[in-house]
């Protein structure tokens, strides 16, 4: 298990989608209902509830119920920005969603289930530093974490960053472009079948893991591993994901392989145009590192900073 993390800079807002994805759960409404309801707007111009309703999928009322039960599960602080979305979500017509399965983190994401943690605090804290340089051009944040090679921690990171700014109720999404040896479907205990990889290589819609007790979450996991994963990730379409998905998040945690061993996580951060360098403190050569900022600078990535992980 990881100790606390140190780092440094360098240079270094009720969630619609969240709440559907909740919605949709609570109301134990299929992929196949969903993808019904998703053609329906797309034809008609309308909601999704209007949609729903149309297509005789839901009954008046049946939604304002399922909206209360959902906010009788969440704290106080969160059952605010639900009553908000109350009054809201009935005039969205951008939330369109095709559910996966229901996720979980994992006991190795310490932020999750130990708030008091040394590890959490400084999780908190470096959150705080990327919240401090948040960009106020229209569109989420889209970070990639690189590390120059394995076993230093990088996806336990991506996805505990991803779990600190959704626990602010900020509308994250935690993508693993990691296509070689993809490891957040280890640490929620998902399923792989589906993801990344066939987004782009196939032009399907991706399916949008929610995560449990983290309502304003979901996890893309990477997909079955493909022949050409360089090639996948440099392509126009999956530049054209993250444009999507910028409409519909305020936050992307993109996870990468190692860059010392492929040149994936630089393709992903020239994508992305923000990057976060990951070490591990009496495992990653300063060679390694160096190495990795010099190939990075080439991408012109901005370096939000620098972390050195303990464990």
């Amino acid at each position: 298990m990881n100790a606390p993390l140190t780092h440094n800079s360098a240079d270094f807002g009720e969630s619609q989608v969240g709440l559907t994805a909740a919605l949709i759960s609570e109301l134990g409404l299929t992929d196949v209902i969903v993808e019904k309801i998703y053609e329906a707007m797309q034809s008609t111009g309308t909601t999704f509830v209007e949609a729903a309703g149309q297509l005789g999928i839901l009954k008046p009322g049946e939604i304002e119920q399922a909206l209360r039960r959902i906010q009788a599960d969440r704290q106080p602080n969160e059952a605010g920005m639900i009553e908000t979305a109350i009054r809201r979500i009935a005039s969205d017509r951008q939330v369109v969603l095709r559910q996966g399965e229901r996720v979980a983190p994992g006991p190795n994401l310490i932020l999750a289930h130990d708030p008091d943690n040394p590890r959490s605090e400084r999780l908190r804290a470096l959150r705080t530093e990327l919240l401090l340089l948040n960009e106020s051009a229209r569109g989420a944040n889209i970070v990639a974490v690189l590390s120059p090679g394995a076993g230093e921690g990088r996806s336990q990171l991506c996805a505990e960053l991803a779990i600190s700014f959704a626990q602010l109720g900020r509308r994250t999404l935690l993508v693993d472009a990691d296509m070689r040896k993809p490891q957040q479907q280890v640490l929620f205990g998902s399923a792989n079948q589906h993801g990344l990889s066939q987004c782009i290589a196939h032009n399907e819609k991706p399916y949008f893991h929610p995560v449990a007790g983290l309502p304003f979450m979901h996890l893309l996991t990477s997909g079955p591993i493909p022949p050409n994963p360089l090639e996948l990730l440099s392509d126009g379409r999956f530049s054209n994901l993250l444009t999507e998905w910028r409409n519909s998040y305020e936050f992307i945690v993109l996870d990468t392989p190692p860059v010392a061993q492929c040149a994936d996580g630089l393709a992903v951060a020239t994508m992305a145009a923000r990057a976060l360098v990951l070490s591990r403190a009496q495992h990653t050569t300063y060679k390694s590192t160096r190495a990795l900022l010099r190939r990075l600078a080439s991408t012109q990535s901005r370096l939000l900073g620098a972390v050195i992980n303990h464990f």
